[in-house]
């Protein structure tokens, strides 16, 4: 007899080499308020600055667009590094749940930054036999083409060493 189990815990992590030096990349990237810099977010709303248990929205698209709801839960400008997770999302923005992730900046030993993104989720459908759009790998499928995406538009508007 096969014993069935339900989800597992899938993560993700991508980085991107700039030549801009830190400081310079998390001035773009640091205020959880403004998520400009990433193609996919229209706009971005939201209370509480960079204090933890701040709160944002992102509207992806356009104007009326899907959103996601995120809320801050670690912050440290010095170590130019923020956590969040997503409190609300339609798993058919994206493919998942139980979300958290991480977006920090580090020097790199010849000069420039390293941006490296990293979340940690369950896919989109809680129970055994999930349908295709739903699985693992759409979940990572997904996650990593936020990343990618984002990191791409930093690479194209930084420059790479």
């Amino acid at each position: 007899m096969a014993l069935a189990h339900g989800p597992t815990r899938q993560k993700v992590t991508l980085s991107a080499d700039l030549a801009a030096p830190p400081a310079e990349v998390w001035a773009a990237i640091g205020d959880f308020q403004d998520m400009g810099w990433h193609p996919a977010i229209h706009a971005t709303t939201g209370e509480g600055g960079n204090a933890i248990d701040a709160t944002r929205v992102l509207t992806l698209g356009q104007d009326g667009g899907p959103t996601i709801s995120e809320q801050l839960y670690k912050y440290d400008a010095d170590k130019m590094t923020y956590s969040y997770r997503i409190t609300d999302v339609a798993v058919d923005v994206l493919p998942v749940t139980n979300y958290s992730s991480h977006l920090t900046v580090k020097p790199r030993p010849d000069g420039g930054s390293v941006v490296e993104w990293r979340g940690a989720f369950y896919r989109g459908y809680p129970n055994n036999d999930p349908p295709p759009d739903l699985n693992d790998e759409a979940a990572i499928k997904a996650v990593t083409a936020v990343y990618q995406a984002g990191l791409d538009a930093l690479a194209k508007r930084f420059g790479t060493p």
